[in-house]
């Protein structure tokens, strides 16, 4: 009998074999298969929805743990509505659950692939809010001192896509508690395209019901809702995140731009901590000269024809080929414009 694989297992469909599989249901259980991992000296690759990660084709051969804990309950404190989900929970039903609930403010987080126990760990974000602006709790299981906590937001050291969880496995997260908002209210609609499909003013809020709509449709153009017939959804997603800057860097950046492109044009940027700059990636990139769909339609691995920060797998791909098309992207930024960009995805056994 074959070894599973992990490309069964990740949103990318890549990935090699795949040492021992446990699927665990329950928090207890998910606690109990990482104690006796950690007790035999096993490795261990913790999986939720796996759209997060770019796994090497020679795969991971000790022991991979599933996560699939998945109860979900809502609550009050301090007269403000919340929601306590375990980690495995798919994220969208959780967002799906709080709507028909009649909640709003995870409305703009719709149609994010992967886990609820991943959206602390990468800060998830989109369309003007992340995870940073509505965390409650987490609660952590610490596999040195084999105990489990619950801390607030402020101990995770929040930031653009990142968190002190991330790109460390001695902290698990079984649980987020997120708050809520009362009566389908949204969160204010910052995000300049999704304000204007809205009818809202930038800062307004509406409809937590409608805004989900509006943003799995904008998800859907850009191929960015999970869907087993669509290879532009064979991704990870983003694959690169916006670069952030220092001030002088910024200025010798724009300049390059402009010695490139010219003058008379507008450069997306945003503002960032300490006066830094966030700049697009997917305009640098199609402004690099990468359209949609590189390098060719008969690829095995190509930019999304719908968003180019998506690399997505064309149905018969090697993760190598995947990584090579991330290499040729990153450097022909870098020549561009002197910008290296960052991947977003988790490399397991491999590296840019």
């Amino acid at each position: 009998m074959s070894s599973p694989l992990l490309a069964d297992l990740t949103t990318l469909r890549l990935g090699g074999p795949i040492g021992s599989l446990i699927r665990v249901t329950t928090t207890a259980d998910l606690v109990d298969a990482v104690r006796r991992a950690d007790d035999a000296a096993t490795e261990v690759l913790l999986v939720g929805g796996g759209s997060n990660l770019v796994v090497a084709d020679d795969g991971f051969a000790a022991t991979v743990v599933l996560i699939a804990t998945s109860q979900l309950r809502f609550g009050v404190d301090a007269g403000r509505p919340f929601v306590l989900v375990d980690a495995g929970k798919p994220w969208d039903s959780v967002v799906s659950a709080s709507i028909k609930a009649g909640y709003g403010g995870l409305e703009c987080l719709s149609g994010i692939p992967g886990s609820a126990g991943a959206t602390p760990v990468q800060n998830v974000g989109a369309y003007g809010v992340e995870i940073a602006d509505l965390l409650r709790s987490v609660t952590l299981f610490d596999r040195a001192s084999h105990t489990t906590s619950t801390v607030g937001a402020d101990a995770l050291e929040l930031g653009y896509r990142t968190s002190n969880l991330k790109h460390r496995s001695d902290r698990i997260v079984t649980s987020v508690s997120l708050w809520l908002n009362a009566d389908d209210r949204s969160q204010p609609l910052r995000y300049r395209e999704l304000a204007n499909a809205m009818g809202v003013a930038e800062g307004g809020s509406t409809s937590a019901a409608a805004v989900r709509e509006q943003v799995l449709a904008l998800r859907r153009g850009k191929g960015m809702v999970s869907d087993a017939d669509d290879h532009d959804t064979w991704s990870a997603g983003s694959f690169f995140t916006n670069p952030i800057v220092d001030a002088d860097d910024a200025t010798a950046i724009f300049a390059r731009i402009h010695e490139k492109i010219g003058d008379d044009i507008t450069i997306p940027r945003y503002p960032a901590d300490d006066g830094a700059v966030k700049f697009s990636a997917g305009w640098l990139i199609e402004r690099a000269g990468y359209s949609r769909g590189y390098p060719s339609p008969d690829s095995p691995v190509r930019l999304s024809t719908k968003h180019t920060l998506a690399l997505t797998n064309r149905g018969n791909a090697t993760t190598e080929e995947l990584l090579d098309l991330a290499r040729d992207v990153r450097a022909g930024v870098h020549e561009a414009f002197g910008v290296w960009l960052t991947p977003e995805p988790v490399l397991v056994g491999c590296e840019l």
